[in-house]
């Protein structure tokens, strides 16, 4: 049975009882979904996965814990009439601030966007326990036992700590008076930070777009060609149209989460899981060539990523919990110093066809953060097709706006192309 405090950057994404933050993934559907296979799906999916038969209880012990619930109710099904090509979004962005709320509530829904031929599959879960990965196998595993409800689910065994991915030979002595001074110095750095009532008082968006599988196919080719990789040439990009669209009040730096999976292998793909360590990527001050920055970054890239100590990273975070609520506070109220979290998902493995259905298409994934500086960039690619999703805050960076930074980008793209 599972019973475990969040994690450090759980509780981050959680924030509290109050806010949702929730990431919505989305396939489009050719062809007939019998309804009674997406309950035996889902039940299917429930029993595999221990975080989708848990609660969150934030009332008995100081910080919010995990524990799983011996009857939970099953995961919900919504379902909706399909009118336009455009409900996908207006049910993601409806499912945005839907909470997860009642004492035996699954930590996942689904929205069904029903038509007569065409359908939209919704998968809503918490950030605090999903990533895009996470998105990724809860869909395959959907599609397969909705086209084949015979299909078997291995089960696995929740972790139940950080201490579990530690080395045998981890020495947490010298650590954790390493991780003292970091907490000590982290009180000082919050206690002296002026109080800011600074907050996103408009509407999140999200926009979205495609790439023709010409231009992706012609992007990937000029990246092999040149030896750089398609997520330093669109960070390169992106960051270009931010400077030339904000001017002065672009910073010229991205965080990119990456995958937990290439760090901590006992963490399976096919395993629910939160955290993803970040890395920090900035444009060369005074540089507007796109090919020379991109080579830049991805050198950037390589390095960070080979320098990355994410077993110890989690353990480190395990001992921030008394500022976690000065953290998401600053994360609230202040503009960061970077212009987009970017999260490139690369190529979704997701099958095309199955016996009663065919994928058209799938969505990036989308979320609205509550943080004041809510830019977010997720890209995907499937069927040879790079898709994109935008999200920000009217009040922080307007949508108008956004659509310029989203227009110059692809200017500068097919320029370089």
């Amino acid at each position: 049975m599972i019973k475990r405090p969040l994690m450090m950057v759980e509780r981050i994404m959680y924030v509290d009882p109050e806010t949702p933050v929730n990431c919505i993934f989305t396939v489009k559907i050719d062809g007939t979904l019998p309804e009674q296979n997406f309950k035996t799906a889902l039940e299917k999916i429930q029993q595999k996965h221990p975080m989708l038969r848990t609660v969150i209880d934030y009332k008995s012990e100081k910080y919010p814990f995990f524990v799983e619930e011996k009857d939970i109710t099953p995961i919900p099904l919504r379902i909706v009439e399909r009118k336009t090509d455009e409900d996908w979004l207006l049910e993601s962005q409806k499912e945005w601030y839907r909470l997860f709320e009642g004492e035996k509530q699954p930590l996942a829904r689904l929205v069904w966007i029903k038509g007569q031929h065409t359908s939209e599959i919704l998968w809503v879960m918490p950030h605090c326990i999903s990533d895009g990965t996470t998105g990724v196998t809860l869909m395959q595993e959907l599609l397969s036992l909705v086209d084949d409800p015979s299909v078997k689910l291995e089960s696995y065994e929740a972790f139940e700590s950080v201490n579990d991915f530690l080395p045998s030979d981890f020495n947490a002595g010298i650590r954790k008076y390493k991780a003292g001074l970091y907490l000590l110095f982290a009180k000082v750095f919050f206690m002296m930070q002026r109080k800011s009532k600074k907050r996103n008082l408009g509407e999140n968006y999200a926009i979205h777009w495609k790439m023709s599988p010409e231009i992706t196919a012609e992007t990937v080719a000029k990246c092999k060609a040149h030896g750089i990789s398609v997520h330093a040439l669109l960070c390169s990009t992106f960051m270009q149209a931010f400077q030339e669209i904000k001017r002065e009040r672009a910073k010229g730096k991205v965080i990119s989460p990456v995958d937990v999976r290439h760090f901590i292998p006992e963490i399976k793909q096919d395993h629910l899981f939160a955290f993803a360590p970040t890395i920090e990527l900035t444009l060369k001050k005074g540089s507007k060539d796109l090919l020379d920055n991109a080579k830049e970054i991805k050198k950037d890239i390589v390095q960070k990523i080979g320098n990355m100590e994410t077993r110890e990273l989690l353990w480190m975070g395990e001992r921030m919990h008394p500022i976690v609520d000065r953290m998401i506070s600053m994360l609230k109220s202040t503009e960061g110093g970077h212009d987009v979290t970017f999260s490139n998902m690369g190529k979704i493995n997701i099958s095309n066809d199955y016996k009663n259905f065919r994928i058209e298409t799938i969505f990036s994934p989308t979320v609205a953060f509550p943080w004041l500086n809510s830019n977010t960039l997720v890209t995907t690619t499937y069927n040879q097709q790079m898709d994109f999703a935008f999200m920000s805050n009217e009040h922080f960076l307007p949508k108008e706006e956004a659509k310029q930074i989203k227009d110059k980008a692809l200017e500068l793209l097919t320029t370089f192309l």
